[in-house]
Formats: structure tokens, sequence, C-alpha cells
């Protein structure tokens, strides 16, 4: 499997990855889905603010998974901690690559000086959780009914690595 950057052609796959999330996880908590042209825009301005947007490419050339990382929240202050997504196709789950690309994001993040990573987890993804224990993050703590998709609330648990 192979970890790169992603390009303006990997959009109709992000898409499909993110759309799948969408509709049937509580990964996501959105409720309309995207299309081709949206991931270009997206990918363009997350690239376009010094953030990698990576993804994973399997042996068929097919993009699997897609990770990146952005702001925590938009003041000053925080300019050091930066939130991390990753996502991975259905029917590859499991097998190692959203670990593959949560190590590059980690390193990625040291390398443009960031401090702080930043996981917020839908707090019944214990796999996820998991994950994130395994490569060091610690609990940040857990907000309780802030958020709903298929008629139920939602807890969000932070996670979060120092990463100097």
């Amino acid at each position: 499997m192979l970890i790169r950057d992603a390009v303006p052609a990997d959009a109709e796959a992000i898409a499909g990855i993110y759309n799948d999330a969408v509709l049937n996880t509580t990964a996501i908590w959105n409720d309309v889905v995207v299309d081709a042209r949206n991931r270009e825009v997206w990918l363009e301005l997350r690239q376009g603010s010094g953030y990698p947007v990576l993804v994973a490419e399997a042996d068929d050339c097919a993009v699997v998974a897609y990770a990146t990382f952005g702001d925590f929240r938009a003041f000053d202050g925080y300019r050091y901690t930066v939130e991390h997504s990753v996502y991975v196709r259905s029917d590859v789950r499991g097998g190692g690559i959203g670990e593959a690309l949560m190590l590059e994001l980690i390193e990625r993040a040291r390398g443009i000086g960031k401090h702080v990573l930043v996981a917020a987890i839908e707090s019944s993804n214990a796999h996820s959780i998991r994950l994130h224990e395994k490569l060091g993050f610690v609990p940040g703590g857990t907000l309780t009914d802030v958020g709903t998709k298929f008629g139920r609330w939602l807890d969000l648990t932070f996670m979060q690595l120092t990463l100097d």
C-alpha cells in the first residue's frame, strides 16, 4: 500500500469514502452527501492552508482511505493545535490502513511545528478509541448528547497527543 498526498483526481474516491461514512456511520455527523467537485474544493482549501490530505492507495491503485488535519479552533491561541480525521473504505477496515495514515499524520503535524493533535471520536466507536490509545493519545474529556444522527443522541470523546 502506498500513502501519498492527495491530488484532484482523487476527489471522486474521497467523496465515495466520505459519503459512505455519512450514510452508514456516526463517524461524520453530517446528513448530506457530497460530489467530487465538493471534495476538489475542500482539497484545494485544505492544502492551500498548508495542511496535508493523504490517501492510501491499494496495489491496484484504488484510493481506499484518506486522512487530514486542520485547525482545531479558529482563534490565534489554538494555532499549535490541529484536529485530524481518518476515513477508511468500509470493505478494507481493520487491516491497519487507518493506523498507517495516523502515523504519517503525526509526523506531518510534528514537521510543521504543531504541539497537539486532537481526535474527536463518537464515544461508542471503541475501535477508534483503542487505535488512538495504541498511538499514545490520552483522554481529553467527553461531551454528552452534543450531536444527533440516525434518531439518537451522540456523545463526543476527545483524545489528544502531545507532539513535542
